[in-house]
This record gives structure tokens, sequence and C-alpha cells, in this order.
């Protein structure tokens, strides 16, 4: 089968066993000869500058069952056996959002876009969670915090959640006390949100660790909306 690589990158559909799409993503020459040769799909990050096992932190591989070619050979179809969930956020598939073009009101409008200036906030989690994976499959301690964390984990990572929560929790304390300190006259909750964002980094770290996007606690509050706290409860311990 002869590819024109000339164009560097080709795009890449996954399918499942039974034909459910996946995921879209890219490969080079390289990857795709490792795809090949071990029999498990190898992509190229546009982001991340480099090639990459499917599955090579989360364990999520893709064994792959078949290769295809569209009619011009600039495109590859692959069927996988797909072990765990092929989308970072935990779900099977990373198409599960869908737009009901029936109701306009859905349809995002130039208006309601989000400011190039604001980060939106599951943005910078999946962006942290990502950079966390990296520093802990690069193991330089040199230079980086999270992976001086991972050198030493769980205890390292798991004693600073301690801290910070206790941190946040004196932050909150004081704040209602109305305490004044450096920097509560022009930002009154400046000390709740530092010490706030200091547990969500070192939970991102902890999740990292385990292969569990944060995406997954999202889905898990969205589940509970609703829903009593005492019911929860309840229906927790039975």
């Amino acid at each position: 089968m002869q590819i024109d690589w000339q164009k560097g990158l080709i795009p890449v559909v996954t399918q499942d066993e039974n034909g459910e799409v996946l995921m879209l993503a890219y490969m080079n020459e390289e990857a795709f000869k490792l795809s090949c040769e071990s029999g498990y799909a190898h992509y190229f990050s546009r982001s991340k500058n480099r090639i990459w096992k499917k599955g090579e932190s989360s364990g999520n591989t893709q064994k792959i069952k078949q290769i295809k070619f569209d009619c011009d050979n600039d495109a590859i179809l692959l069927k996988v056996e797909q072990i765990g969930a092929a989308c970072h956020t935990g779900s099977h598939s990373c198409f599960f959002k869908e737009l009901d073009i029936l109701e306009k009101s859905r349809i995002p409008s130039e208006n309601s876009r989000i400011p190039s200036t604001n980060t939106p906030s599951y943005g910078i989690l999946d962006e942290l969670y990502h950079t966390c994976l990296e520093r802990k499959l690069s193991g330089d301690e040199s230079t980086s915090y999270t992976a001086k964390l991972y050198k030493k984990a769980p205890n390292s990572y798991l004693k600073k959640i301690a801290e910070e929560a206790c941190e946040f929790a004196l932050a909150i304390k004081d704040f209602k006390a109305g305490a004044k300190g450096e920097h509560k006259e022009t930002q009154p909750a400046y000390d709740i949100v530092y010490e706030g964002a200091d547990v969500l980094f070192h939970m991102l770290v902890a999740l990292a660790d385990v292969g569990i996007h944060p995406e997954q606690l999202l889905n898990e509050l969205r589940r509970r909306e609703g829903l009593s706290g005492l019911i929860e409860k309840a229906n927790r311990k039975g």
C-alpha cells in the first residue's frame, strides 16, 4: 500500500470492534510503522510534538484488528480492541457531546463565546492534568516540582493535599472572622483562592498518578445534581 507521507501527518479515525467511532488522531510515518510492528495503536501528538502509544500512561491501549485506507490513501481507518476508555475524560468514545440542530438556542453564537483572555475552567484542568502526566513520565526532578512529588508518591502528594486543605480551611476561618492581612485590603478573598488552588493542583497530581481524569469528578457532581445529600449518603451506605 503506497501512502504519501510528504504531507507529514495522516488523519486516523479509530473504531471499536462494534463500529463505534472512538477518536480522531494523526499518524506520521514512524507512528504508522510502530503501530504495524507492535500491533498497538501509536499516534503523533501535535500538541506534544512527539509519538505516543495510546494508553502509555492510562493503560487504555488499542490492539489493532484491522487497518483500512480511503480511496486516495491519505486517511486511515483503524478497527481496534479498546481496553478501557478511549477518551481521557473516562468516556468510551471521544464523541459523546451531541448538538440538537433543531434547538437553535443551544448552538453557540459569537457573543456567547468565552473571551480569549479567560481560560475555561475545564480547559485548565485538562491542561494541568496532562502536564502532570508528562512530568510523571519524564521523571526530571531537577527542574520539576511535580516530578519530585511523583518520585516519592503517593505519600508526598497525599501529605500536601492534607496540608493545603488545612491551609484552605484556616483561610476561610480567618476571612469569616474578618481578619486583615497584606493582600486582603485590596483582594479580600486572596488567601482563600490561593490556598484553594493549591488543594486543586495537588489533587490533580494525585488523579494523574492513578489515571483518573478530573472530568470524571465533574461527571459525578453532575450526577448528584438535584439529589438530596441525605439520600446520596444513605445510598452509599446501602
